[in-house]
């Protein structure tokens, strides 16, 4: 089991910045995969971002890309999630989720461990 701790949301005006964590303790792999989703009031759950921890590789959704960087410091067992150029539209609750392998799914079925969210709030 692999427990999944997000943090660093807040208030932000729009084009602003903020930098989101996940902190991983327990049973982790290298060979896994952590994403990022968030939900919006009044809509689904909607992929963000997923790093493969192993070799980095990295894929965002088309309405983040250019905005949003996602990396991972292996030592501290921490992924991030930097977000630029906010937008009111990227207001949302974002949760980290773990799964085994080296697959970068963006559907959330795919992953089996999930944090307990953080807010974010774009203001414009």
């Amino acid at each position: 089991q692999v427990r999944l701790v997000e943090s660093g949301g807040g208030l932000v005006q729009a084009g602003g910045s903020l930098r989101l964590s996940c902190a991983a303790s327990g049973r982790t792999f290298s060979n896994s995969v952590t994403g990022w989703f968030r939900v919006a009031p009044g809509k689904e759950r909607e992929f963000v971002s997923a790093i493969h921890w192993a070799s980095g590789s990295s894929t965002y959704a088309d309405s983040v890309k250019g905005r949003f960087t996602i990396s991972r410091d292996n030592a501290k067992k921490t992924v991030f999630l930097q977000m630029t150029s906010l937008k009111p539209e990227d207001t949302a609750v974002y949760y980290c989720a773990g799964r085994f392998g080296s697959q970068l799914a963006a559907a959330p079925q795919y992953y089996t461990d999930w944090g307990q969210g953080t807010q974010v709030t774009v203001a414009s």
